[in-house]
């Protein structure tokens, strides 16, 4: 579904130009979750950007289906290119009701087919009877459960998500990320996602790609990453992540 191929990205500052990713490539099975994790600075939120089509590319390609959708001197407009974008602050229009976000993207279809669509992806979210309330009457969970419906909602080709669960605690981050997984495995919807959290990389994804200063060092299964890194870096990312995870438990966990 998702092919990039030796991406080359960069920022011109008053310094000069600054690369930010480089030489990356990956492959995303239709069907798979696939996750950039690493630390803030590291690129993996330019990298979704491109894919989404908002950041150009100096090298490389980015294909989707059987389709290029970005090189250095073609990109195909964000609006045409079947994916869904879910962001970090959700998004979510303050003065539209929660039918009203949802259904935001479905302007072009009957009333009758964007209140059922409306209706089904509630269902789905867990949100059933809730079309009538605003964000602010919402919990962050619940909020993050509509801003994912309404990324769902023109049935989009590959769905993006950029630090879903950073602003939920942790009870609640785990608890959503097992079910987001659940969601898009019964949708059948190819997603990417960026983190810089390893619980939930191993929670929700079927393929990782561990990043180091612009560069994938490892892009493989959960499985593999904890048992088998490609090298020392990965290997002490992954029990270090792990260790922070832990005391961030136990002290939620105290409080």
């Amino acid at each position: 579904m998702l092919e990039l191929n030796q991406l080359h990205l960069a920022y011109d500052t008053a310094q000069g130009r600054r690369d930010v990713v480089r030489n990356l490539s990956l492959r995303l099975g239709t069907g798979q979750i696939g996750c950039l994790l690493g630390e803030s600075g590291c690129g993996k939120t330019t990298i979704l950007r491109a894919i989404a089509g908002f950041e150009p590319l100096h090298q490389g390609e980015i294909r989707l289906g059987d389709a290029v959708i970005s090189t250095p001197t073609y990109q195909r407009a964000p609006e045409k290119r079947a994916v869904g974008m879910m962001f970090q602050d959700y998004a979510l229009f303050p003065h539209l009701s929660v039918g009203e976000n949802i259904g935001f993207g479905l302007r072009r279809v009957s009333r009758a087919a964007r209140n059922a669509r409306v209706a089904t992806l509630l269902t789905l979210v867990g949100l059933e009877g809730s079309q009538a309330r605003y964000p602010h009457e919402l919990s962050g969970g619940q909020q993050q459960r509509v801003a994912l419906a309404r990324a769902l909602a023109p049935e989009p080709d590959m769905l993006l998500l950029d630090e879903p669960f950073s602003n939920l605690d942790i009870d609640t981050r785990e608890r959503l990320a097992f079910e987001l997984r659940d969601i898009l495995k019964q949708t059948g919807h190819t997603a990417m996602l960026v983190t810089h959290n390893q619980a939930e990389a191993f929670a929700i994804a079927d393929r990782i790609g561990v990043m180091h200063e612009g560069k994938i060092v490892q892009w493989d299964t959960p499985y593999n990453l904890h048992h088998h890194p490609a090298n020392a870096f990965v290997a002490q990312f992954i029990s270090r992540e792990h260790l922070l995870m832990q005391r961030s438990q136990a002290l939620a966990r105290n409080h």
